[in-house]
């Protein structure tokens, strides 16, 4: 496995691999409608390109030369980052892929930061990949519902860690 940095011209990879993983993520979890909204809302191009423009990392997670997921992170403030997305492809989950990507997204926040800081992410209150990030070393800080638009909400938990080298 090995990481690299994504750029514009992997918005369409990134597109196919959230089509193929969003889905299968969600489905148990909100509505049909709701998981179309969501992803034009983070996954549409125009989406995609604005994120990286406003400062979101992504990484892909490869194989040779086949992207298995990918992460996201947002610096939010002097000594905050947010992984705003991690996911792996349902068929290559549970074989060490996600802490793969959970650990190259460390090893980016400490490049970027190299003094202790906080990593937080939001995670829906009822996704079973809670038990991933706690084992990641995360916990829960604190909850929040978020009107996202349309009528929808996440019902997340927001969880952090210290960041240190």
């Amino acid at each position: 496995m090995n990481i690299r940095r994504a750029t514009e011209a992997d918005i369409p990879l990134i597109r196919q691999l959230a089509g193929r993983i969003f889905p299968a993520t969600y489905r148990s979890i909100i509505s049909e409608e709701q998981i179309d909204f969501m992803m034009d809302w983070m996954y549409s191009e125009d989406s995609l390109r604005r994120q990286m423009a406003e400062g979101h990392t992504y990484l892909l997670g490869m194989e040779g030369d086949e992207a298995f997921g990918y992460v996201s992170v947002e610096q939010q403030g002097p000594d905050l980052f947010h992984l705003q997305k991690i996911y792996v492809l349902p068929d290559r989950q549970r074989q060490g892929r996600g802490r793969f990507l959970f650990e190259s997204a460390l090893s980016l926040v400490r490049t970027l930061h190299p003094t202790p800081c906080t990593l937080e992410l939001n995670v829906n209150r009822t996704n079973p990949a809670l038990g991933f990030y706690r084992q990641m070393g995360m916990h829960i800080d604190r909850q929040g519902d978020f009107d996202i638009g349309h009528g929808f909400q996440m019902n997340d938990y927001i969880m952090a860690m210290t960041v240190v080298q």
